[in-house]
Formats: structure tokens, C-alpha cells, sequence
């Protein structure tokens, strides 16, 4: 009979680091839980996030340094919900807790690339088909740096706005990219919907407001492709 393999013990989170975790879970003395915590806790945690990140793939994502550091920090605000008596070990609860994090990182980062390109679908008022061209706009660029840039020119086209209807569908795209965790629906013919709902506008005074937009938006995008922004 084959032998059958040993499983993989965790050397960087053991009953010591579980020991210190319960010790600072149940203490409210500030000076001892910063001990356990440089000490024992944050190395621990620091391998377990690491471990987690390349074990389930999460290298993938957008900033994943900053995201990296940004779980390790949540995970500070934490550990005083770790309750030992309802029978899960440290090491399994803050397991579970970080890779749902990051799946939670995850979807919010599909759902936002998702939004992103159908709003330059329409910005642009390309056919769908060119979506897979744009992804390989997004391979060259940071996408999370690109559409911070871009809500950041955006917040500037409120001084070029003169007429209201054009107000309100610029208002209506804010609000699109801010809620574009919330919408369940997005592809060009939803976006249209919702813009005529947020503003009250109908479908042709949308898409000529809409056309002063793309062409600060196409002056924006040639200035960011030749790194002039």
C-alpha cells in the first residue's frame, strides 16, 4: 500500500501564537496586548496573509500590496472578536475571516472592473465586441490608478457644465461609478436605464448630454495613453 503523505503543519502559527491571541483577547491592559501583538501576533499574521494570498491565487488583484497591508491592519480591529469558547482555534477563525476577505476583494474588483468598462463602452459608444480590445488597455495600465485619475478629472468638468441637462447626466455618471458595488445589472442598455432614471431625462437628451462628456473624457484617455497625466 502506498504510503499516505503527511499533511503540512504550519510552523508560523502555533500554540504559542494561539496562546497570545487568546491571552490578548481577554485582556484590556493596552501595554500587554501591544507586547502580545509585536511579539507573537503580527509575525504570525503577517505569514498567514502571505500564505493565504499565494495559496488561493489573490496575487491577481489590482494593488495587491496595498491590499495586502490593508488586511493586515483590518485584522488589528479584530482580534478582540476572537472568542475561544466557541470551539474554533485561532489559527482556523482568522484562516477563514482573511480568505473571504479577500474573495470579498475580489468580487468588488470584478463588479468595479465590470462597471468601469461598460461606462468607457459608452463613454467611448463602442460595440461590445471591442470590450476584450479595451482589456488589454487595462494589462498596460493600473486600473485602480487610471479610474482614480479619471473621477479625479471628472470632479473638474462640473466648471464646463453650463446647461442643466448637462448637469444632471454628469451628476448621473458620478453616481453610476460610486454605486457600482450596489447595481446588480450593468451592461449598455442597463447604464442607458439608469441614467434616464437618475435624471429624469429620455433616452435622446441623455445621449446628446452624453456626447459633450465623451469628448472630454477621449481627451482625457489620449492625454493619460501618452502619459501626459
Amino acid at each position: 500500500m502506498p504510503r499516505r503523505k503527511k499533511s503540512k503543519k504550519n510552523h508560523y502559527f502555533t500554540q504559542v501564537h494561539e496562546d497570545a491571541i487568546v491571552k490578548y483577547a481577554s485582556t484590556e491592559d493596552r501595554e500587554l496586548r501591544s507586547k502580545l501583538y509585536e511579539e507573537y501576533i503580527q509575525p504570525a499574521f503577517d505569514d498567514m496573509v502571505d500564505k493565504i494570498i499565494y495559496t488561493y491565487r489573490f496575487t491577481t488583484l489590482p494593488n495587491i500590496d496595498y491590499l495586502r497591508a490593508d488586511c493586515k491592519v483590518w485584522l488589528t480591529t479584530i482580534l478582540n472578536k476572537y472568542d475561544p469558547n466557541k470551539g474554533s482555534k485561532a489559527f482556523s477563525y482568522f484562516s477563514v475571516v482573511t480568505k473571504n476577505w479577500f474573495i470579498h476583494k475580489v468580487k468588488r474588483t470584478k463588479k468595479r472592473l465590470q462597471t468601469e468598462i461598460f461606462m468607457e463602452d459608452v463613454l467611448n459608444e463602442v460595440d461590445e465586441n471591442l470590450i476584450s480590445d479595451e482589456l488589454s488597455y487595462y494589462d498596460k495600465r493600473s486600473e485602480v490608478e487610471f479610474w482614480m485619475s479619471l473621477n479625479s478629472e471628472i470632479d473638474t468638468w462640473d466648471s464646463f457644465m453650463v446647461k442643466e441637462n448637462e448637469k444632471k447626466v454628469l451628476m448621473a455618471v458620478r453616481i453610476l461609478l460610486d454605486s457600482a458595488e450596489q447595481i446588480e445589472i450593468f451592461n449598455k442598455k442597463a447604464i442607458y436605464l439608469y441614467l434616464r432614471e437618475i435624471t429624469g431625462l429620455n433616452t435622446k437628451q441623455v445621449v446628446n448630454n452624453l456626447n459633450k462628456l465623451r469628448k472630454r473624457y477621449r481627451t482625457f484617455k489620449t492625454k493619460w495613453e501618452n502619459s501626459e497625466i
